[in-house]
């Protein structure tokens, strides 16, 4: 697949280049999201303003599992393959919740009570571009507010997120996970 929109490409300005270091593992090449975002510094800039990587009010599994799921549910595969293979086994996610972030329930039987809240509130932010009253109350009941709004914005920063890749059909990364297992 090649891209509606090309990539920069090395080398970037200084801004860009110190910015691709600081979030690029060592040894990786930067993503191809990031390289075509680097067209333009301003945008390249104000993306990474609002990226939520960082310790903030969730753990890192609550974090990947709400950003699998929203990229999963709106047919990112190229965003939720960064994230499965890059942070998937640090955030414990076992091969059947990789699986159901993308083909499953929240109520399936490889999810705790908690991965069941979060993956509710992707799913009704998803369909309903709101939230229930009961998920609500049970968010409450695991949540403090700032954890809440958190969520929220990282749900609608990775729908933003997969809304990039799809449109600009970004393709897929060689690193990245793909939706469906391959065959042993």
């Amino acid at each position: 697949m090649v891209a509606r929109i090309k990539p920069a490409v090395a080398p970037f300005a200084p801004k860009i280049q110190h910015i691709l270091k600081s979030v690029m593992p060592a040894g990786m090449e930067p993503l191809v999201l990031f390289t075509t975002l680097a067209r333009d510094e301003r945008l390249f800039r104000k993306f990474f303003a609002g990226a939520l990587l960082d310790d903030g009010h969730l753990t890192l599994r609550q974090r990947e599992i709400v950003i699998g799921r929203t990229t999963a549910r709106c047919g990112s595969e190229y965003e939720w393959g960064v994230h499965i293979a890059l942070f998937g086994a640090r955030a414990n996610l076992t091969e059947d919740q990789i699986g159901s972030l993308v083909d499953g329930a929240s109520s399936d039987a490889c999810w705790d009570e908690e991965a069941t809240v979060l993956l509710r509130l992707c799913d009704e932010l998803h369909e309903d571009v709101g939230v229930s009253e009961e998920t609500w109350e049970r968010l409450r009941e695991r949540f403090d507010d700032e954890a809440i709004l958190e969520l929220l914005m990282l749900a609608g920063f990775y729908r933003t997120v997969s809304y990039l890749t799809n449109v600009l059909q970004l393709p897929l990364e060689p690193r990245g996970r793909r939706f469906s297992k391959p065959e042993d």
